[in-house]
């Protein structure tokens, strides 16, 4: 049996969220390749990685040649929905997300997708609130690409990675709520060391729930290779 590392796709590493994600990926021994496609230039540098700079996701035909041999992609791309309007906001967050993953689906059908939702994203699609019913459209149709896994993260409170220069300027000011709420209600709030970690044991190793909430995000954390056993991929 032929063995290989996770080679992962990460969006958003221009974000807070994306960047923690990437830090974790290339700390990492079982990552042996990231590549961010973003936007504009991160000004990120490091012997693993590689970078795509793109303007337009919504059109991927001029890189897809370069996006072929990768077995994960940690999708930690989006926006706010507060003053954007109903029909951008689904642009941007369920027909871009949705364009993404189903190139990738197509290119790497051995992926394992993950997604970063949101704490209270609605899987009905048919809540009061506009974000929830959105997130929850996308999480469902992307369990329905020929994806090797697919796994859906709902976190809440995420207490950034400290010296990272995405963080939001603002969590300088809430970050003294950790500790109270991870003692309260430790399923909404994890680390984002914690998510990092996640995302790659799910992709290592996979995981019992494709929807997971701050609990699972912080017990899949933890694990470590099933038997000691590096053949996550053949």
């Amino acid at each position: 049996m032929t063995t290989t590392g996770i080679r992962a796709i990460i969006t958003g590493a221009t974000g807070m969220v994306g960047e923690g994600v990437m830090h974790e990926c290339l700390q990492h021994p079982d990552v042996e390749a990231v590549l961010l496609i973003n936007r504009k230039p991160s000004g990120f540098s490091h012997p693993k990685l590689k970078e795509i700079v793109h303007a337009d996701f919504y059109h991927f035909a001029a890189i897809e040649n370069q996006l072929v041999g990768y077995n994960a992609c940690f999708f930690c791309l989006g926006v706010s929905s507060v003053g954007m309007p109903e029909q951008e906001y689904y642009r941007v967050t369920y027909t871009l997300t949705l364009h993404v993953a189903t190139t990738l689906s197509r290119l790497n059908p051995d992926m394992t997708f993950c997604y970063v939702s949101g704490a209270g994203t609605d899987s009905t699609e048919k809540g009061l609130s506009r974000w929830a019913r959105v997130k929850g459209k996308t999480e469902n149709d992307l369990t329905k690409l020929p994806f090797k896994q697919v796994f859906n993260f709902r976190p809440g409170f995420i207490k950034p990675t400290k010296n990272l220069k995405n963080t939001n300027k603002y969590y300088r000011y809430i970050e003294w709520l950790f500790p109270i709420g991870r003692a309260l209600y430790p399923s909404g709030f994890c680390t984002m060391e914690e998510l990092g970690k996640a995302m790659i044991n799910s992709a290592r190793n996979g995981y019992e729930k494709q929807i997971l909430e701050g609990k699972d995000i912080i017990e899949l954390a933890k694990r470590m290779p099933v038997s000691g056993d590096r053949e996550y991929f053949t």
